[in-house]
């Protein structure tokens, strides 16, 4: 299996397949990293929100880190200058690395001057600690923003994109920009592989719901991070590669008339620990 790569601006080749850890740690994390790196997994997702570096950090000492394409991120609640250097050097300890592939900024914090965090994100990959720059969960316009302010070109922006929520408008902008598209929950949390398109169509190619799903995510040109904690979905969502959807199976996805996000709501806890922001 040859495993498919989009070109960064900075001229690194990003796995369009890799292992989201998003809500897992402990024992368990490091169960499912480990897993996806035998499995032939080079790409590594996580984020100091995610609370897991540092099991990932102990599993990726087995490996070769120039073979990975690591990536982390950045809380919204330490967007300020000082704050953005802290969490990429806290991260990069506890991940046990010199340097990250893509440091993206989680959410967007209009409490927070975006040129301010893309000057320390300037900084970062400046000094070496960080390759590429990105940001994730960022609207069309917000990304626009960014664009007009940053240093260093904006490489990605992951969003939720799965079958019933594919911000259309944020992709089609992104396609404008050479920025490329990071789907995060690319399977609904687990919820569209009950999809009757989707079951219909994985019936019929002899494969999972959620293998259908993610070959037409690639098929769309969009990188997908999958998380699994099964050793055997976690194989199975890397088999994207060696067959594809005929364009009329395809359409069907694309089709499918269900405006349903599963995290990307209008609603925020400005309160709590993503964010931190007092009135």
């Amino acid at each position: 299996m040859t495993q498919l790569t989009k070109t960064l601006p900075s001229g690194d080749e990003l796995p369009m397949v890799g292992l989201g850890t998003w809500n897992i740690g402990g024992e368990t994390v490091k169960d499912s990293v480990r897993a996806g790196l035998d499995a032939g997994y080079t790409h590594i997702d996580t984020a100091e929100g995610y609370k897991n570096e540092a099991e990932i950090g102990e599993v990726l000492a087995d490996y070769d880190r120039e073979e990975l394409f690591l990536t982390s991120k950045v809380l919204p609640k330490n967007l300020d200058y000082e704050s953005v250097i802290a969490s990429c050097e806290a991260s990069l300890e506890r991940l046990g690395t010199d340097y990250l592939d893509l440091y993206l900024v989680h959410w967007p914090n209009p409490a927070i001057s975006l040129r301010e965090t893309l000057n320390a994100m300037a900084h970062l990959h400046e000094e070496g600690l960080v390759r590429n720059v990105g940001v994730s969960n960022f609207s069309a316009y917000q990304l626009s923003a960014a664009h007009h302010v940053s240093d260093v070109p904006i490489a990605v922006n992951q969003i939720e994109y799965q079958p019933w929520h594919t911000q259309d408008d944020v992709v089609e902008y992104c396609d404008e920009t050479d920025t490329v598209v990071e789907a995060a929950a690319p399977l609904g949390r687990t919820e569209v592989l009950g999809d009757e398109t989707v079951q219909d169509i994985a019936e019929q190619y002899d494969k999972s719901p959620a293998q259908v799903v993610l070959r037409w995510a690639v098929e769309n040109d969009v990188v997908v991070l999958p998380k699994s904690t099964s050793a055997e979905h976690i194989e199975q969502n890397l088999d994207v590669f060696d067959w594809e959807l005929d364009d009329a199976d395809h359409q069907r996805i694309d089709d499918i008339d269900r405006e349903q996000p599963v995290y990307a709501t209008p609603a925020r806890d400005w309160t709590g620990s993503t964010y931190g922001i007092s009135q």
